[in-house]
């Protein structure tokens, strides 16, 4: 008796600020790819097939992302550790708690 089927993978790969065309709010969007693989007794071989979605973590819409979208998506945003890279109004200069800027505790970098 051989045991087969397909089992779903899904890979967070950046967080992104992003313009919701569902909501309209400027909001964090996850970009995750999902990735559906053979398995053959459990053990997962190869893949049949991958796709990339983002998600707004406002409102939860999804859009499906083609795979050089998907890419360039996730070299602007990083990687999925959050603070990578100067998030919105965070230019050059000081950062948080530098000389002449005071340290706001509610303000967190995306």
């Amino acid at each position: 008796m051989i045991i087969f089927g397909t089992k779903g993978y899904v890979y967070q790969l950046a967080m992104l600020m992003l313009l919701c065309g569902q909501c309209g709010n400027p909001a964090a969007h996850t970009l995750r790819k999902r990735v559906t693989k053979f398995t053959l007794f459990f053990v997962p071989l190869f893949p049949v097939s991958s796709k990339y979605v983002t998600q707004c973590t406002f409102c939860g819409a999804e859009r499906r992302v083609e795979p050089a979208e998907a890419e360039r998506l996730q070299a602007q945003g990083g990687n999925p550790a959050y603070g990578q890279g100067p998030g919105p109004g965070q230019g050059q200069g000081p950062g948080p708690g530098g000389i002449g800027q005071q340290q706001n505790p509610y303000q967190q970098g995306f």
